[in-house]
């Protein structure tokens, strides 16, 4: 275990993605204070989506999120409101008549914090165990691509753009025949650097020896600190995506920045816009492809640094259109409140 804890610790010193976000995000923060000065609200990127709770930074409905979305791009979504108990739970999958695996997740909440694919009544009552939040029930789509689809749009202007397609590659081991599963992960950077959660899930199979070529998938929730890979996707940016997505942004009332996060057959399905959105970020949304590995830290931040700006630009131009900010009081609360609930973990 000693020799994990230490490869897992060069790793983390030597590959900045990493790092912990309030290091590596330290300049960007810095920036968004300079723009904030600009603009006179700290919290301008409040005015970013006006349709959506704090344009999309911080406590913002998800759910609320997608009712703006037109329903054949959804799957199916349920929110059940605080305080939710088992027989809630147990009479919305029978009324709803949703078969597992389902999706969990808070109804707001960042970075893939508690969202869980759920296989079995079992495992729904352990989930709800230690939860207080709204809950949000969502139809698991079983299709092979996973992508965040970054897409922007300055107002009055007829067309946006999509600047930012990640792909992501769902934390896994392939066997070869002779190492344990166990072994495999330690032996994979990303599996290993997820070696405690890995045991508790796993740990029972450790000892197991995967056949030759067998994919073994290790998590089922495409987030960066669940060991997904984030792969630059922009290849894939051509006019054929970017209309597809401006089609279904343009039915988006009141939304000009985020990226979505979706699932689809293929890539062809992606350009043609064949999706289904299990996401929409707002203006927390980050440009995800920076994220692949070996990927220059200056150019990361050069296109974080013109996200931002992106952003700003965006803020000022629907709040000069009579979009208010977000108080400095209200703003702090959110941010406050929604740290302190992920902390604590309800």
């Amino acid at each position: 275990m000693g020799s994990i804890k230490l490869r897992n610790l060069w790793t983390k010193l030597t590959a900045w993605e990493y790092w912990p976000m309030s290091l590596f995000y330290a300049p960007v923060y810095a920036y968004w204070f300079y723009l904030g000065f600009r603009a006179n609200s700290i919290f301008f990127f409040t005015a970013a989506n006006p349709s959506i709770k704090n344009g999309g930074m911080v406590a913002a409905s998800k759910k609320k999120i997608l009712d703006l979305i037109p329903s054949n791009y959804l799957p199916k979504t349920i929110l059940l409101k605080a305080p939710v108990d088992e027989k809630m739970v147990e009479n919305t999958l029978t009324i709803e008549q949703f078969n597992y695996p389902i999706i969990f997740k808070p109804d707001s909440g960042e970075r893939g914090w508690k969202v869980e694919k759920i296989e079995n009544l079992s495992e729904a009552q352990d989930y709800l165990g230690s939860f207080t939040a709204d809950l949000q029930i969502q139809e698991y789509i079983d299709y092979p691509l996973e992508a965040g689809v970054f897409y922007y749009r300055f107002p009055g202007e007829q067309k946006g753009t999509v600047s930012s397609i990640v792909i992501k590659e769902l934390l896994h081991v392939i066997g070869d025949g002779i190492s344990t599963l166990e072994q495999l992960i330690i032996n994979k950077t990303r599996a290993r650097l997820q070696f405690k959660k890995l045991k508790i899930k796993w740990g029972n199979k450790f000892d197991w020896v995967p056949n030759k070529g067998d994919r073994v998938e290790l998590q089922p929730i495409g987030n960066h600190n669940r060991g997904t890979a984030f792969l630059n996707g922009n290849n894939l940016i051509c006019n054929q995506l970017i209309n597809s997505f401006e089609s279904i942004s343009q039915q988006i009332e009141g939304f000009y920045y985020g990226r979505f996060d979706v699932r689809c057959k293929d890539e062809a399905a992606l350009k043609k816009g064949d999706i289904k959105i299990v996401e929409l970020n707002g203006a927390a949304s980050e440009p995800a492809h920076i994220y692949q590995e070996g990927f220059s830290i200056l150019k990361a931040y050069n296109v974080l640094f013109h996200h931002w700006n992106v952003l700003f630009k965006i803020s000022i131009a629907n709040h000069k259109n009579g979009t208010p900010y977000t108080s400095f009081k209200q703003g702090y609360k959110d941010l406050t409140t929604s740290g302190r609930v992920m902390e604590q973990g309800i």
